[in-house]
């Protein structure tokens, strides 16, 4: 089975990859809780960051890639990797890790699966109506059509090797230190309404939970991984003051709001996303499948710092 023990039968829970190496490109808040709920799965899991990182409480081997140039020591993971995951966004050049990995990746003979992280953003507008992975994307932002280019840049690559390639388009992300308790402590909380606008989410342990699943199953497609509600914004910030017992703060009409530009895009995207495919072929059971459910556990634990 080279290498790879199973305990029981079908149960992905209880699976283990032994002689068998994990690389993550770009090591950051997502990738951190994947990580997490990886570790012990691997013999080795190889991380990257913009910098020279060292850390002494956590197991991973850290590396450093600026999205420019790839070093000896991230050659040599690549080559020695048999799971990539992708979790560096493009930018107007393109994907960094296409641009500068790309060879070193077509010369690897180990990878035997590869996941990529991108975004529901590449579905565009929809004026609310529901989609899903068979929907045709029509991205509107720039960075929802570099995202869409990037996804068919690792599309082609999986193609030419033969292996199995997870592109996972995530909903608005959030988790412990990045949720709407933290806007409120940062003085960032406000109630932004625009009619008819809604937006799903994702927690990042529910993110983590699909990757393991997908890589104990070689999972090969594109999966929505997105929480149950598409809700208004403003109903969640309400939400979290009531937690906490908090006046919320006064409504502000989106059409007279003071926002930045990249703000303003992201209200310009309006769907609500089906996670039905991740239900049914990966199996993905959420933890956190609407946001009370999250911020009440959050709230109760202590740990949305």
């Amino acid at each position: 089975m080279n290498g790879v023990i199973i305990i029981g039968s079908i149960n992905t829970e209880t699976r283990t990859l032994k002689n068998k190496h994990l690389l993550i490109l770009g090591f950051g808040y997502s990738a951190a809780a994947i990580g997490k709920k990886l570790h012990g799965r691997f013999d080795k899991i190889y991380v990257t960051n913009r910098t020279h990182t060292t850390s002494s409480d956590d197991p991973f081997d850290h590396l450093v890639f600026d999205g420019n140039e790839m070093s000896d020591e991230l050659r040599n993971a690549i080559l020695s990797a048999t799971h990539v995951l992708i979790s560096i966004g493009p930018d107007e050049n393109g994907d960094p890790v296409v641009n500068s990995c790309r060879d070193a990746i077509m010369a690897a003979n180990e990878i035997e699966w590869a996941g990529y992280l991108s975004t529901v953003g590449v579905y565009g507008n929809h004026d609310g109506l529901w989609v899903n992975e068979d929907t045709v994307c029509k991205p509107v932002s720039a960075r929802s059509k570099q995202r869409l280019k990037a996804e068919k840049a690792w599309q082609d690559i999986a193609k030419q090797k033969n292996i199995p390639l997870t592109i996972f388009r995530l909903s608005g992300i959030y988790g412990p230190g990045r949720n709407a308790f933290v806007n409120i402590d940062n003085g960032r909380s406000r109630r932004l309404v625009k009619k008819g606008q809604v937006f799903n989410r994702i927690h990042r342990d529910d993110i983590a939970n699909a990757m393991k699943i997908a890589i104990a199953k070689k999972a090969s497609g594109i999966f929505n991984i997105s929480d149950d509600e598409p809700a208004p914004p403003q109903d969640v910030v309400t939400y979290v003051h009531q937690l906490r017992n908090l006046k919320p703060p006064a409504e502000i009409d989106f059409e007279t709001a003071e926002i930045s530009p990249m703000a303003r895009s992201f209200y310009g995207e309006n769907k609500k996303v089906s996670n039905a495919k991740s239900k049914s072929e990966l199996g993905l059971d959420y933890d956190w499948p609407n946001y009370r459910l999250a911020f009440d556990a959050m709230w109760k634990n202590g740990d949305w710092k």
